[in-house]
């Protein structure tokens, strides 16, 4: 790979963007990203994913020069449109995405840390879309996410002014979970990481399904496909091993099965 490292250790796996100065994602590296994920969700001893940037930024945006390259309209919509379906991929991903943003998170990198079930920040990290002050408009669904996030009239601000928030604002707007001082966030995500990873991956799986289900679907098929699948996980070895362990009051062992 050109612009990612990643490795997997004690049940997490760790995705590191490489490609300095500013970690820009150009269409090279969201492939390379996809390629990652495959190989993550085809192996069983990985939980969880952990997805940091490099160098001084998590990821400073899209790579404009590449915007250089696109002549017609027609390139420019299925070169967001693969954009979209990876962030996608990743938001409907059986094991639980942290991003563990540091520097900036600006453009297609916070659309990024959007597609991810956690957003772990840096105090001082700055997120944004900043798309409109190049007379552009966000093309990896940062326009459909952000709003979700931190409700329509934040969004629009953010994106209008083109102005950046610090990551304890993240906090503060929803759009972060938690917000540490820089030299603590690898740490402090990994310890989530290892919380998240003694769970269940058919609990962990279901759960996720139903998340997405509740941003995306009624409430009304919310509740009908969590009926659904709490039958199917109690009837898991996990969701047995899991009541078997509470009755003899000692610690589960999850097979993912």
């Amino acid at each position: 790979m050109e612009y990612l490292k990643w490795s997997a250790e004690d049940r997490i796996a760790t995705i590191t963007i490489d490609r300095p100065p500013a970690n820009a994602l150009a269409s090279g590296l969201l492939k390379e990203i996809s390629g990652v994920l495959d190989e993550i969700e085809g192996n069983e001893e990985i939980r969880v994913v952990l997805i940091h940037g490099e160098g001084r930024f998590f990821s400073a945006g899209a790579d404009i020069k590449e915007f250089t390259t696109v002549k017609t309209g027609e390139d420019f919509a299925k070169l967001a449109e693969y954009g979209q379906d990876l962030f996608e991929r990743m938001e409907h991903f059986p094991k639980p995405i942290i991003a563990a943003i540091h520097g900036a998170a600006l453009g297609g990198g916070l659309e990024l840390a959007m597609a991810c079930h956690f957003r772990l920040v840096g105090e001082n990290a700055k997120l944004g879309l900043p798309e409109l002050q190049l007379g552009l408009i966000p093309g990896f669904a940062g326009s459909q996410r952000l709003p979700r996030y931190v409700g329509v009239a934040r969004a629009a601000e953010m994106l209008f002014t083109s102005d950046p928030i610090t990551g304890v604002e993240a906090v503060q707007y929803g759009l972060a979970n938690h917000a540490y001082p820089e030299e603590q966030l690898l740490e402090n995500a990994y310890k989530l990481a290892g919380k998240i990873a003694k769970k269940s991956p058919v609990s962990i799986g279901a759960a996720i399904k139903l998340l997405n289900y509740s941003k995306h679907e009624s409430f009304y098929k919310g509740v009908k496909e969590e009926a659904k699948l709490f039958g199917d996980v109690f009837l898991s070895e996990d969701g047995q091993e899991g009541i078997k362990a509470f009755l003899e009051k000692r610690s589960p062992d999850f097979k993912g099965r």
